[in-house]
């Protein structure tokens, strides 16, 4: 039985559900964000267990097929940003990836992706970039040009402008700043 499962967005997560999932008696199959594969099917009981375990973790199981679209494609986005495993070529643009991701035609995802979360696409994906420079940044190893060119934007400056926007701060006083905010990819 597939389980899909919301605020999945790290390896440690994967660990925690596998986990307290097994400590219920449950043999995981596969595992990977937003989704574990466990053998058979589960009883209205165990399910009851496994949400409330899952909650007292900060993950949500999720039974509307609406919402597990949604987490999917966070997913995708956290992949091909946070993670850099994701698979999108380099010629081809976001909303078509998510699209041939998804299976669905972009402007529905877009719209279920902003009616469900309150943000569109766009700005999801924005903030896990930043996201990914604020962590970048604080390890002091990468330039600003090596960031923007690792995220896919057409230039330092324009990182650099869109990062002021998104904090206030330019990546420079960022860097300098010695209390480094940065957001748990769930609350991003």
């Amino acid at each position: 039985m597939k389980l899909a499962i919301k605020n999945m967005v790290c390896d440690r997560c994967i660990k925690v559900v596998r986990d307290e999932l097994e400590a219920l008696g449950l043999t995981v199959e596969e595992i990977e964000l937003g989704a574990v594969q466990v053998s058979g099917k589960l009883s209205v009981e165990k399910s009851k267990e496994v949400k409330q375990r899952l909650q007292a973790n900060g993950f949500d199981l999720l039974e509307d097929l609406r919402l597990v679209l949604v987490e999917n494609i966070k997913k995708f986005i956290i992949d091909e940003v946070q993670h850099l495993k994701g698979k999108k070529p380099a010629s081809m643009n976001f909303s078509n990836y998510l699209s041939e991701k998804c299976g669905y035609e972009y402007s529905y995802i877009s719209h279920l992706f902003s009616s469900m979360t309150g943000q569109t696409i766009e700005r999801y994906v924005i903030s896990q970039k930043i996201e990914k420079v604020k962590e970048w940044l604080s390890y002091g190893e990468l330039t600003l040009s090596e960031i923007a060119w690792r995220l896919d934007y057409s230039s330092a400056a324009h990182l650099g402008n869109q990062f002021k926007k998104e904090t206030g701060q330019t990546p420079g006083e960022y860097k300098k700043n010695a209390l480094l905010a940065r957001k748990t990819l769930d609350r991003v």
